[in-house]
């Protein structure tokens, strides 16, 4: 009978063993993390202490570990809601998620926990933030194209990026640097915060809370940067970013009605791609929008092309497939009456909401 080596190519692979995160995983599920083709930011093992303690949502951090390898994970949070369902997802407040692996026998096997752990949980239905659709031809899983993605290649000289935006916006950039604007880096996000809640009270959008975006400069530290836009000594506008591998992801954005006057809003991502540059980085991934938005319009005039993000829906005990969308009349109602509430108000009552946003 033949016989092989444990590392001969011939050898039997021992089946992986499913698991769950630990604290003394951290380290190792983020090393896998980063050297995964599949795997985004929002895989990053951080995201469970910032989910459960900024929201209280139980979490389930899968990964599959082979010869003590990990090869594979899925994080999931549960989130109830009687305005959004009950879901079990990965992950809530990321654009991104599902299983991250190159592994076949791996993938099957967190697959399937995810589905076990949603009907124990009784959630109505299973979501995976995927950019492209990982069970194509399975008829039990749905998709919905709500979300578009803009991503593009940066220069490594301010000029050349200056250059490819179009003409227009070009203009506002310039002129914002005409207004005598400038941007300085917080370490705290006090005035990051400020801006971002009326920002979003404008909107009609609950504010998540200040203890989220605490957790998340304190949790992934130099990764998050918060760049405010100042005037005059005033800050005008203020963004949070996560940079990841050559990439930079602008992901929280709030500023002063008066921004707009002064170009603000186009500064401020001007100037955080100045700093990736300079940083390295060669990617600049702009964030989703919904399609049919200001924001999606407003991508497209800086020259991003949209790139739709393929979410992935399992139905376990809801009947159809959630309508999280704003354009959703029953919601548009709500978002009428919050932007008439006063912002202290707004302010107190928004975290309570915000957390089963996801």
């Amino acid at each position: 009978m033949t016989t092989f080596s444990a590392d001969h190519p011939g050898a039997r692979q021992r089946a992986p063993v499913l698991r769950l995160l630990q604290p003394g995983d951290a380290q190792r599920w983020d090393a896998f993390v980063e050297s995964c083709p599949e795997a985004t930011f929002f895989h990053r093992a951080g995201w469970q202490r910032v989910i459960e303690t900024s929201y209280g949502h139980r979490t389930w951090f899968y990964y599959a570990e082979r010869d003590g390898d990990i090869i594979g994970v899925l994080p999931l949070a549960e989130v109830r809601s009687r305005l959004f369902g009950h879901m079990l997802c990965s992950l809530p407040f990321c654009v991104r998620g599902g299983i991250a692996t190159s592994d076949d026998t791996a993938r099957a096997m967190l697959d399937a926990a995810a589905e076990v752990l949603a009907r124990e949980r009784q959630v109505g239905y299973l979501e995976n933030r995927c950019d492209t659709a990982r069970h194509q031809g399975d008829a039990a899983w749905h998709r919905r194209d709500l979300y578009a993605t803009f991503r593009k290649a940066i220069a490594d000289d301010d000029e050349t990026n200056l250059q490819a935006i179009p003409r227009k916006q070009r203009a506002v950039i310039r002129h914002g640097m005409a207004s005598g604007l400038a941007a300085e880096t917080d370490p705290q996000v006090e005035r990051f915060f400020a801006l971002y809640a009326a920002s979003v009270h404008r909107l009609g959008t609950p504010v998540f809370p200040r203890r989220y975006f605490r957790l998340l400069k304190d949790v992934f530290g130099d990764a998050c940067e918060i760049r405010t836009i100042v005037q005059h000594h005033q800050a005008v506008a203020s963004l949070m970013s996560f940079y990841w591998r050559d990439e930079v992801l602008p992901y929280y954005f709030g500023a002063l009605p008066a921004a707009r006057a002064c170009g603000a809003s186009d500064y401020a991502y001007w100037s955080l791609m100045q700093a990736a540059v300079a940083r390295g980085c060669g990617i600049f991934d702009f964030g989703r929008s919904k399609l049919g938005t200001g924001a999606y319009d407003y991508k497209k005039n800086w020259g991003f092309a949209p790139t739709p993000l393929q979410y992935e829906y399992k139905l376990i005990n809801a009947a159809a497939l959630p309508d999280n969308n704003p354009l959703n009349p029953k919601y548009r109602r709500f978002i009428a009456m919050w932007k008439k509430l006063p912002l202290p108000v707004a302010n107190f009552l928004g975290p309570y909401l915000a957390r089963s946003l996801g």
